[in-house]
């Protein structure tokens, strides 16, 4: 028992080892490497999967970049997520003359959460248009479901450590509130073509 009980102490404290030796930064990529949530987009079948320790516990159709706007593929870490977020307008020519929206506006194309995968300029979020889903629509960023969107980034708080529900994100919405969540456990994710 004494034996197991070193192993143990041993385990907990690799994370406070590595922090003293290499900095505090090492420690978080450390325990980054042990991430068993990852996330997935196929850009020519259009689906977002969320897999858990190899296996996939969610597949959610997209819209994806357009061939003038096209989604980047490559590999990624989430490590932000905007709530309930406003839009403005990016400086490009095909934003020109559109309106800010506010959180929770009718016009705000991104509804419930952004999951920024390349910041500042690419995440995910929800769609105020879901009949774009499955075609090739947006300005790069990936589309989805407000309701799946949201469901996606409760479950890479999830795997950060940082554990809400429904009513939390229900309670942001019904305030109009805007929620900035910085993950200290980044989600992998790789968009490929």
């Amino acid at each position: 028992m004494q034996r197991r009980s070193r192993s143990i102490i041993a385990l907990l404290s690799l994370p406070i080892a590595v922090a003293l030796v290499f900095g505090v930064g090492a420690a978080i990529r450390a325990h980054e490497g042990s991430s068993s949530l990852t996330l997935e987009a196929s850009l020519s079948e259009r689906k977002l999967s969320v897999m858990r320790d190899g296996e996939t516990i969610g597949s959610y159709p997209i819209a994806v970049g357009s061939s003038t706007h096209p989604t980047p593929p490559g590999s990624y870490r989430i490590r932000t997520i905007v709530w309930n977020p406003d839009w403005i307008p990016p400086d490009a020519a095909w934003a020109r003359g559109k309106a800010p929206a506010a959180p929770g506006s009718a016009d705000n194309p991104m509804r419930t959460v952004k999951i920024f995968f390349h910041e500042p300029d690419y995440y995910i979020h929800g769609t105020n248009n879901p009949k774009s889903l499955g075609e090739a629509a947006s300005h790069g960023c990936l589309r989805m479901d407000p309701n799946q969107a949201a469901e996606v980034a409760l479950l890479v708080m999830d795997n950060s450590g940082i554990t809400r529900d429904w009513d939390w994100v229900k309670g942001i919405l019904h305030i109009g509130d805007t929620r900035m969540v910085r993950l200290q456990v980044a989600a992998p994710f790789t968009i490929t073509n």
